[in-house]
């Protein structure tokens, strides 16, 4: 997906479902890389991606709404003007590479073959975009959780997965030769979203096999109109 993300670490930043349970957060934030600081006041820059991994860091520590923009900054040796250069606000840090992960299913869409059934060819687009490493998915169980519990994150959610739902049900409306806000691609773009945030909750709650596995089986569902049988089995190959 462009552009292309160059490393796991980044690659977490792909998935913005919501999820509602997990391992304790307590335990998962040790497990975060945490960003070195700088001397405050010195200046330079930073990344949208440091500024991530700060704030998901004191959210978890010390508390969404305990969190102020200012401790963010300054422990990115930033100032707080500075922040509000990269994220208009604090609750839109967990959310900067959203955009990259709707443009990443649209040019996977745009790739995908004119004899690829529809619904194959969005399970496969959406399984691959949410390919994670074992050791990226404590940050991954961290962010969901944080979207999940607290309210300003969750309430900042509708906007992004719009977007996402979009990009779904106009790929649907280009293969229908419909338009994208007619009743099918907009249902097509909505179960898509409602199924892959099942397959999120059921893989946090049960942890017991590899996140593609929870959405390949959600989308085979969805895709054979919840009829399922061995006829239909479930693959998470490219």
């Amino acid at each position: 997906m462009p552009p292309t993300l160059t490393s796991a670490t980044d690659k977490i930043n792909r998935c913005a479902f919501p999820v509602h349970a997990g391992p304790s957060l307590r335990f998962i934030v040790q497990n975060l890389p945490v960003t070195a600081q700088h001397p405050r006041g010195r200046p330079r820059g930073t990344t949208k991606r440091e500024l991530e991994l700060i704030a998901m860091r004191l959210f978890s520590e010390q508390g969404f709404d305990e969190t102020t923009v200012e401790q963010i900054a300054a422990a990115a040796g930033i100032s707080g003007r500075t922040f509000f250069r990269y994220f208009p606000g604090k609750a839109e840090v967990l959310w900067y590479s959203f955009d990259d992960e709707v443009a990443g299913l649209r040019a996977a869409f745009a790739t995908a073959a004119p004899d690829e059934p529809m619904m194959a060819a969005v399970r496969r687009v959406v399984v691959n975009a949410n390919r994670y490493r074992a050791e990226d998915v404590a940050e991954l169980r961290t962010r969901m959780k944080l979207v999940a519990e607290v309210p300003a994150l969750a309430a900042t959610a509708g906007a992004h997965y719009d977007a996402w739902e979009r990009a779904v049900g106009e790929f649907a409306a280009s293969r229908l030769g419909e338009p994208a806000d007619s009743l099918i691609p907009m249902a097509v773009g909505r179960t898509t979203l409602a199924a892959a945030r099942a397959a999120f909750d059921a893989w946090v709650a049960g942890a017991d096999a590899d996140l593609t596995v929870y959405l390949d089986r959600a989308l085979v569902a969805l895709e054979h109109g919840f009829v399922l049988s061995d006829a239909f089995p479930v693959t998470t190959g490219d």
